[in-house]
């Protein structure tokens, strides 16, 4: 059959189906023949009948593997997604590992944010085939991908208790004594409450521990207690060391003092960057390398993008001391 197989690609449709027709006796036994009448179907656009052709190679050998992969291909590429996915995962349980079949899978697990899955089938090509180009950028699109997920659900649990700690206390039943005192001294949401410790409660005139308690199985019933802000800066607080010899970035004033939200960067390498509270130029050509590799989700594909956009400026990292 690679004569018919060599006409389809070159589009001579017609001599491949009448060489198809002349070995029409061998369509009661051979999935060969079912597969090649299916790759002609679907060369000339017939998909449904083109899938037809390949379930009756399938009921013949059912280990035909070109014919369940060109039909998951097309299921695929026509809407059916579950059942094209099913025919993937069931290639990539046979030996020798079916590449093809495991990269679709990886595209389609990707456009369902399922990245783990994702990750698992280009690690199994990879492994066997450690330098393909395809899986390799593959790979590359998912870690991102992952890490910007990651860097998305970190910001929604921010926005969320930000969200809970801006509450009013005048949302929360507290008596009217414990609510005036409050009020005198200032503290208007719950996260003014976990600002302040009991100590600094009790030392103010009026209040007394019957509030005091009050106010305590309130933030309890809530998981919170008194403080609890102010206790969580302490370690970010204790490492805020001001430096003897401030670093000072060499470079001219008008480039140091750029925002680096003028400099196109990729949103992972933005993020990052916000996230060591560096706003210009000036601000990021003091750190080093390792410094920002040091940063969460900050990785060699950050590192290499903003080292050129540096170099393109006429600028660099500081070297490590």
């Amino acid at each position: 059959m690679d004569d018919v197989s060599t006409l389809i690609r070159e589009g001579r449709l017609t001599e491949a189906e009448a060489q198809l027709n002349q070995r029409q006796s061998e369509a009661i036994s051979s999935a060969e023949w079912h597969y090649h009448r299916g790759l002609l179907l679907e060369a000339k656009g017939q998909v449904e009948d083109a899938v037809e052709a390949y379930e009756s190679a399938l009921r013949i050998d059912e280990n035909h593997t070109e014919a369940l992969f060109r039909m998951a291909y097309n299921l695929d590429l026509h809407g059916n997604e579950d059942r094209a996915i099913e025919l993937y995962e069931s290639l990539a349980t046979r030996s020798p590992t079916h590449v093809s079949a495991l990269l679709n899978l990886v595209t389609i697990y990707e456009d369902q944010n399922n990245y783990q899955k994702a990750y698992e089938c280009v690690e199994r090509v990879l492994t066997e085939n450690p330098n393909h180009p395809r899986a390799r950028l593959f790979r590359k699109d998912i870690l991102s991908s992952m890490n910007m997920l990651y860097d998305e659900v970190q910001e929604r649990d921010r926005e969320k208790r930000d969200a809970i700690l801006d509450t009013s206390v005048a949302d929360f039943e507290l008596s009217v004594r414990s609510r005036n005192c409050l009020k005198k001294m200032n503290i208007n949401s719950l996260g003014d409450l976990l600002r302040i410790s009991e100590a600094e409660l009790l030392a103010y005139k009026n209040f007394g521990e019957t509030s005091l308690n009050e106010i305590k199985i309130m933030l309890k019933q809530r998981n919170l207690r008194l403080g609890q802000l102010k206790e969580e800066a302490k370690p970010q607080l204790s490492h805020q060391l001001i430096p003897l010899d401030p670093l000072v970035p060499e470079g001219s004033p008008e480039v140091l003092n750029k925002p680096l939200s003028e400099i196109e960067l990729s949103g992972r390498s933005r993020k990052c960057l916000q996230r060591l509270n560096l706003v210009t130029l000036g601000d990021l050509v003091i750190k080093t390398e390792s410094e920002l590799l040091a940063t969460k989700n900050f990785g060699q594909t950050s590192l290499s993008e903003i080292k050129q956009k540096l170099t393109d400026l006429g600028l660099s990292l500081r070297k490590a001391d």
